[in-house]
């Protein structure tokens, strides 16, 4: 391994050594466009606790959230690069898709269940077709043709497909039997059972198996170094977090009205608002390593991505509901299900072959934007 070299001191690749006085924000390499997102922040506070404006405030909390969403990815991404692979695995599940999570309390407590349902079903296909539609297609325009490791994307292609088996089960139970008196448990069941099987899927994807998931192994082969210590990420990483659960709690509160003044419906919100903008982080990180002809990173942040939304987010949002009584449960209207079945089928006929082209990509992007137009119209 050849050292990191800075001044006269060797670097082990992985370990951190602080720079030469570089301020927080040179370290803090988010990009200049989210940095000038951040000024959403204080005008989406003085739009809710001033001018009370809920479609305003609605507006600028979306915004909001855009960089602090990069900023959650870049600091756990400096966590991992300090840290063993099993310990960066499992801190990069844990805050993957935290944002989604938080902004979910908030939306059960406010008992605005349709919206948490929406941008689960969402997050799921976003990451599924948008996610890795626009990988594909970018590097398509650059590559002819690229390929992946189909191996490791048929693991992640069962796993979707229980994904699809725990969502759909309660939902089909509920249509049969409106007045069904054990759905909560059904879904209290179906959450520990796909608690489990995650559980078992990092287990394997990190211990048993690791040997399968390469990606890995091409991010560590950039030589990528640390820009920053890990007790400086990890604080950041809380304070964005603390900022986070306040912009949620105002974007939350916004949301019902902001929805009619604007003239769409809070599914609309939930399945494409909420989803793209907590996932526009990961889905500039995909489009970048597409770019570098590193297509078998892109396709694993999407799966993993939408996998950890389901097997891991909705189990913990079945927890809270059931120790809160907040009546969440796994029972999703037919077209949410159908939604996540199509998603599902498409990019596993097109990632069968283990190679894909820009049209492949702008195949996934087409589906996806049928999907959202259609839930525009679905109240």
């Amino acid at each position: 391994m050849i050292p990191f070299i800075v001044g006269r001191k060797k670097l082990k690749k992985g370990f951190y050594s602080p720079p030469l006085k570089q301020t927080i924000v040179q370290k803090l390499r988010i990009g200049k466009i989210f940095y000038c997102f951040l000024l959403f922040i204080p005008v989406s506070i003085f739009s809710a606790l001033v001018l009370k404006n809920d479609t305003l405030t609605f507006v600028t909390c979306i915004l909001a959230i855009v960089p602090l969403a990069r900023i959650m990815g870049y600091t756990t991404k400096e966590i991992s690069l300090q840290s063993n692979p099993t310990v960066s695995g499992l801190f990069s599940a844990t805050f993957g898709n935290a944002i989604e999570l938080i902004i979910a309390i908030f939306a059960l407590r406010a008992g605005l269940i349709q919206v948490v349902q929406a941008s689960i079903i969402g997050s799921i296909i976003g990451n599924i077709l948008l996610l890795i539609g626009l990988s594909i297609f970018a590097g398509g325009l650059r590559f002819k043709n690229q390929r992946f490791n189909n191996e490791t994307i048929a693991v992640s292609s069962t796993m979707l497909i229980i994904v699809v088996a725990g969502l759909a089960i309660p939902s089909v139970y509920s249509f049969l039997n409106p007045k069904g008196v054990h759905i909560q448990v059904l879904s209290n069941a179906v959450a520990v059972v796909m608690t489990l099987i995650y559980l078992a899927g990092l287990f394997f994807s990190l211990r048993t198996h690791k040997d399968l998931f390469d990606a890995s192994d091409e991010m560590k082969a950039t030589h990528e170094r640390p820009t920053m210590s890990k007790k400086l990420a990890a604080s950041i990483l809380l304070l964005t977090v603390a900022v986070v659960a306040i912009e949620s709690e105002f974007l939350v509160h916004g949301i019902e009205n902001a929805a009619v003044t604007i003239g769409i419906t809070q599914t609309f919100v939930g399945i494409v608002i909420i989803a793209i903008i907590t996932n526009i982080a990961e889905k500039s990180t995909a489009v970048h390593f597409a770019l570098e002809n590193k297509l078998d990173v892109s396709i694993e942040i999407g799966l993993s991505s939408a996998i950890q939304i389901a097997l891991f987010v909705v189990p913990i949002l079945m927890l809270i509901s059931s120790v809160f009584n907040l009546g969440f449960s796994l029972v999703f209207t037919p077209f949410q299900i159908l939604a996540v079945m199509l998603a599902v089928l498409i990019v596993n006929y097109l990632s069968a072959d283990g190679r894909c082209n820009w049209l492949e990509g702008a195949q996934l992007i087409s589906v996806y934007s049928i999907i959202a137009i259609a839930f525009f119209f679905v109240a």
